[in-house]
């Protein structure tokens, strides 16, 4: 009874973030609702046993990922009023999209010759066995080489937002390091004489 009152808890919480995702007007407010997205996904891997993803999502995504889009969010400088320009001239598009997936959604679902037999494809596990020894083994094994290319990609976006926070842009303030190590004294300091006063 606890575990389904969890589970709806934790999914109305995740659509109702996932809807702040995309309806925030603000984008800093867009990527707090991501991080609670993504908070309330890890609650539903743990509902499902799945510990070891639950930690990643949180660990990885909240504590790495989500910090660098907010740091590039917060200093890429995104005119919002621009952006939004476009959006009811696609809005029809991507109601239409969102329709027909929510349709295979639910034929899915619901019909009965494409229900998986669930009981059929799980295996007797030992109360011993470890989920993450059992995805260590199949990521660094069979999926050796995707795993690589996905932190070559990641890697490859990081350096793509730093490239972007360093465009030339007006009145922006930048270190030239070569410059202030090369100042003088006599460029930044000016000696003046002033008479003494003489008192009555």
């Amino acid at each position: 009874m606890l575990i389904n009152i969890l589970f709806y808890l934790f999914s109305a919480t995740l659509i109702t973030a996932s809807l702040g995702v995309v309806l925030a007007r603000n984008s800093v407010h867009s990527a707090m609702f991501l991080v609670l997205a993504f908070f309330t996904s890890s609650g539903l891997w743990l509902l499902l046993g799945a510990e070891f993803l639950a930690i990643v999502l949180v660990l990885v995504y909240v504590g790495a990922v989500m910090v660098l889009f907010l740091f590039v969010v917060m200093m890429l400088d995104v005119n919002v009023a621009q952006m939004r320009e476009g959006f009811t001239r696609y809005a029809p598009l991507g109601a239409l999209i969102a329709l027909i997936v929510i349709a295979e959604i639910c034929y899915v679902v619901w019909h009965p010759s494409l229900k998986l037999d669930m009981l059929g494809l799980t295996s007797d596990v030992a109360a011993s066995a470890s989920n993450t020894r059992s995805l260590g083994l199949v990521l660094y094994t069979k999926y050796a080489y995707p795993f690589q290319l996905a932190a070559v990609l990641l890697l490859l976006a990081i350096v793509a937002a730093i490239t972007l926070t360093m465009r030339q842009r007006p009145n922006l303030k930048k270190q030239d390091i070569s410059a202030q190590v090369a100042v003088r004294k006599g460029d930044r300091l000016r000696v003046v004489q002033v008479a003494s006063e003489k008192r009555p």
